[in-house]
């Protein structure tokens, strides 16, 4: 119980348009237009832009997330992995798919997550976030 709460929240919603990091425990907010280069001297790409699905890049979309983690949560030599609540924005027709959910959760996985919750409702609160206690007028994607 003591150890589940000096692991950090961190929820993320993401949209083509913005990615928006916030530490649920401190209320540090990180926003920025989801863009990375991927090479030295390339142009820079969006990962999440994609016509048919929210991720077009998923090697580019897990180091943006990555990077943006670091920042959020600047590093010590014993600091935890962060829970991260995943939150795409956005209603496709006919939802998202378990291929999208799947993708979404191993990005975070791989950019160092220790647990992963996509998250399809409306904006989540940091009591709620802190508190694991999801609105029943959203869901939890697997």
């Amino acid at each position: 119980m003591l150890l589940s709460r000096l692991v950090p929240t961190v929820y993320v919603q993401l949209s083509p348009e913005r990615i928006t990091l916030r530490n649920a425990k401190t209320g540090q907010t990180l926003s920025e237009v989801p863009r990375i280069a991927v090479e030295a001297g390339a142009a820079a790409i969006n990962p999440f832009a994609h016509p048919r699905s929210l991720v077009s890049d998923f090697t580019a979309g897990e180091t943006l997330l990555k990077a943006l983690l670091r920042k959020l949560l600047p590093g010590s030599l014993f600091t935890a992995s962060p829970r991260v609540v995943l939150h795409p924005l956005g209603d496709p027709a006919g939802g998202f798919t378990q291929i999208e959910v799947r993708a979404l959760q191993e990005m975070a996985r791989g950019a160092g997550a220790s647990e992963v919750i996509v998250w399809q409702g409306r904006n989540l609160t940091d009591q709620e976030l802190r508190d694991r206690e999801f609105p029943s007028d959203g869901k939890q994607l697997t």
